[in-house]
C-alpha cells in the first residue's frame, strides 16, 4: 500500500531535531509522496530546501497563508506572483480566511484569497483551503469564482455535512486529518456520507496530531492513524482507502 500525504510543514523549525527521521518513518510506512503547502516568505527557503533533499518525494505549493496577510501582503502577492513563473509547483496555498486569529484584517483577507485563486486559474493548479472561522466568507468567494477551472483541496475540514457537500459542489476535495480520529472532532459522524472519491489524506504535521498522539508533535507517520480510522467509519479495508485517496491526490496535484 503506498499513501500520498497532501498537507505537511515538514520544512518548520518543529522537525528541525530529527527531519530525516521523521521522513523517513513516513517512507517506511508507505507514505511517499508529501505536498508541501507555503505560509509567507518567512518560510519559502526552507520548504525549497527540503524539496531540494529530497527530490522524488516532497511538492511544493506557493502561496500566503491568510493569518501572514498584513499591512505587507501586497509585497508578499508579489513575491508568490514571481515564483510562480520561476518554479515548479504543484497547487496555490495554503490560501483562505481566518477569522479565528484575526479579524481586522477580513477585507485583505478576502482580496488576498480572490486574488490568489486568480493565480491558480492562470497557471491551471489547485488551491488549497484554510478555511477557520469562516465558512461563509471562503463559501462566498467560491461561489463567485467558481467553473472548470476551480478546483483544489478543502483543507482541514471541519465542517459539517451540508458545508461538506456544497465544498464538494465546487470542485474541492475535502482534506482529512488527525480531527477524523478526535472524539469530540464530529466530522466522523457523516464522513462516510461522502463518496471516499471526494476524500484526500492529510496530517497538518506539526499540528493536530490523530488519537492518540493528540496533543503532541504530529508527523506525517501518522497519516496511517487518519486511513484506519476512515477504514472504520468507511466499512472497507486499509488497501482501499490507500488505492483511492492516492488516485484522487494524484489527480488534483498531477502528481
Amino acid at each position: 500500500m503506498t499513501f500520498i500525504e497532501t498537507h505537511t510543514h515538514l520544512y518548520l523549525e518543529d522537525f528541525d531535531e530529527d527531519r530525516d527521521a521523521v521522513v523517513q518513518r513516513a517512507l517506511d510506512q508507505g507514505i511517499e509522496k508529501f505536498v508541501l503547502p507555503a505560509i509567507d516568505s518567512t518560510t519559502t527557503q526552507r520548504m525549497y530546501a527540503l524539496q531540494k533533499a529530497y527530490p522524488e518525494n516532497m511538492f511544493l505549493m506557493s502561496g500566503l497563508h491568510p493569518v501572514s496577510v498584513d499591512g505587507n501582503y501586497e509585497k508578499e502577492l508579489a513575491l508568490v506572483e514571481k515564483e510562480l513563473q520561476n518554479r515548479k509547483f504543484y497547487a496555490v496555498g495554503e490560501i483562505g480566511i481566518d477569522l479565528h486569529w484575526e479579524q481586522s484584517t477580513l477585507a485583505q483577507q478576502k482580496d488576498a484569497f480572490r486574488r490568489q485563486i486568480h493565480l491558480a486559474k492562470a497557471h491551471q493548479l489547485p488551491i488549497v483551503i484554510h478555511c477557520r472561522d469562516a465558512f461563509d466568507e471562503v463559501f462566498e468567494i467560491l461561489e463567485e469564482e467558481k467553473g472548470e477551472d476551480l478546483f483544489g483541496v478543502f483543507h482541514c475540514f471541519t465542517g459539517d455535512l451540508e458545508q461538506a457537500q456544497h465544498a464538494v459542489a465546487l470542485g474541492m476535495k475535502l482534506g482529512i486529518g488527525g480531527i477524523v480520529t478526535f472524539k469530540n472532532g464530529r466530522i466522523d459522524k457523516f464522513i462516510s456520507q461522502i463518496d471516499l472519491k471526494n476524500i484526500v489524506l492529510e496530517t497538518d504535521s506539526p499540528y493536530l496530531a490523530p488519537t492518540p498522539h493528540r496533543g503532541k508533535r504530529n508527523e506525517s507517520s501518522y497519516l496511517i492513524k487518519v486511513a484506519e480510522k476512515l477504514a472504520s467509519l468507511y466499512e472497507v479495508g486499509l488497501d482501499e482507502i490507500a488505492e483511492q485517496t492516492t488516485r484522487n491526490a494524484q489527480e488534483i496535484f498531477a502528481l
